[in-house]
């Protein structure tokens, strides 16, 4: 899934603001996240943690990962925990024999980060490019 796919439809189609996604609003955030995401990816990658970091994205509770930047701490709309691919298989999120299939859409983590995004309706793994800029 992209993040197009993710955001949903934009107000185009007639135009109803009303029904504007929540992740709009995550869209937002990541931007502003983006290079702390980024540092700790890089930090998972070099002190081999694991090569394949996911970070969660969520505005309730999630028992994956630890905490990286608190939505209450920063006056935001999203909290991002940071975990790997290791802990999703650990914990069953991504099933054993899936992983080498998730593995071949994983993208290149020094420019996209791995977001599983949980949502009332559901979650779903979702790549966004890191910011460009300095690096």
């Amino acid at each position: 899934m992209d993040r197009e796919e993710l955001l949903g439809a934009t107000p185009e189609d007639g135009g109803t603001e009303k029904q504007k996604s929540p992740l709009l609003s995550l869209e937002k955030d990541l931007e502003f996240y983006s290079e702390s995401i980024k540092e700790v990816a890089i930090e998972i990658m070099v002190e081999g943690i694991s090569a394949h970091p996911i970070f969660i994205a969520h505005q309730h509770q999630v028992n994956i990962g630890e905490i990286i930047l608190n939505r209450e701490e920063l006056n935001t709309d999203w909290t991002i925990q940071a975990s790997t691919l290791e802990e999703f298989v650990e914990k069953g999120i991504i099933n054993k024999d899936r992983k080498e299939s998730f593995l071949k859409t994983y993208k290149k983590p020094e420019s996209f980060m791995c977001l599983f995004v949980v949502v009332p309706e559901g979650a779903n793994f979702v790549y966004y490019p890191y910011k460009q800029g300095r690096g």
